[in-house]
């Protein structure tokens, strides 16, 4: 790579270019390759301090960064908010500033609103600490490493040796299910369509308005500015014409816990017009694999025959690639202090 990574916060993927993508996809490859030895441990890290600020319940995410950093030899600080000082008042900022107080290079956060983890960047940058803030998965939002590491589970899928964006250009990828409450579709759409690749959506209409057509297309929902390049996406409310001929299937959980009113009639009737199964897949491309970032609702988004079958569930890679996406993303926000 002829550019060097000078990115001190993660917070979205919307205006990330195709050689960052590429130094990701590298640096996570190298960090596979370093937790198939017997020793899984580098120093990279060794002295730095890696808080979680995890404000709202997570197990995949808090558990893969926090092994993640030590592999890379960090120091780590967990935060649970219910022991903490939110509860006699304190703010969040001021959570974060003692967390600075004592050490820390760098602060992973999920919270359930948006916006939260740019605040306590902001605030970081004001006091110029040069301390990393990297965004786990923020209300409705982003959620950029997950993005990250299904883009980096694909580019393995097609060549495990040399992941790289260009591999998808042309591949037709589709997302299926609640999109509207989907952080993890929102960071998708960016670094799937910046790969070139033709990105279908599919749900019910309550779960995917046509506005979000409007999300890589001119600027977001969120009022984010516009989109660079040519982007391929495409809306369907019905799940057949987005999945025929797809390379890739991802499906998404139903997050009942965000919404707000009667979005479904029933779960049986999801799963009856959503829900991928090994016969719906007939009409995908003939090596089509599937993915899920969790935690999967079995037989609701997608049956249990199809997820346990390793000649085409990607899930289980997924959940492992995920500690090395991870490993990347902290190695090269620490190498920028």
């Amino acid at each position: 790579m002829s550019e060097s990574w000078n990115r001190r916060h993660v917070l979205s993927l919307w205006d990330f270019e195709p050689w960052e993508y590429d130094t990701i996809l590298q640096t996570a490859s190298s960090f596979r390759e370093v937790l198939s030895r017997r020793t899984k441990k580098v120093p990279t890290l060794q002295g730095q301090v890696v808080t979680n600020l995890f404000f709202e319940s997570s197990t995949r995410t808090r558990s893969s960064f926090e092994l993640a950093a030590k592999r890379l030899s960090a120091d780590i600080l967990n935060f649970a908010p219910g022991s903490s000082s939110l509860t006699k008042g304190e703010t969040i900022l001021d959570t974060a500033k003692t967390y600075l107080a004592m050490g820390t290079d760098m602060m992973v956060i999920r919270h359930q609103e948006a916006g939260v983890p740019a605040a306590i960047a902001a605030e970081m940058d004001r006091l110029n600490c040069g301390v990393g803030v990297l965004n786990a998965g923020d209300g409705q939002h982003e959620h950029p490493s997950q993005a990250l590491l299904d883009l980096f589970t694909i580019c393995t899928a097609i060549d495990p040796i040399n992941p790289k964006l260009d591999l998808l250009k042309g591949k037709k990828v589709a997302i299926v299910g609640d999109i509207l409450h989907s952080r993890v579709a929102r960071s998708n759409l960016w670094s799937l369509t910046a790969s070139g690749a033709e990105v279908h959506l599919a749900a019910p209409p309550t779960l995917l308005p046509r506005a979000f057509a409007d999300f890589v297309q001119g600027t977001t929902t969120e009022g984010q500015r516009p989109t660079k390049g040519d982007r391929k996406l495409y809306i369907h409310w019905n799940l057949d014409d987005a999945i025929v001929d797809a390379d890739f299937v991802m499906t998404l959980r139903l997050q009942k816990e965000r919404m707000t009113s009667h979005l479904l009639p029933s779960l049986r009737e999801f799963h009856q017009q959503f829900g991928i199964t090994r016969d719906r897949l007939k009409i995908c491309n003939p090596n089509v694999r599937v993915l899920h970032p969790g935690p999967t609702n079995r037989g609701v988004e997608l049956t249990s025959d199809v997820m346990d079958d390793g000649t085409i569930s990607l899930v289980s890679e997924q959940v492992t690639n995920g500690v090395a996406v991870r490993m990347a993303l902290l190695y090269l926000m620490g190498s920028t202090r």
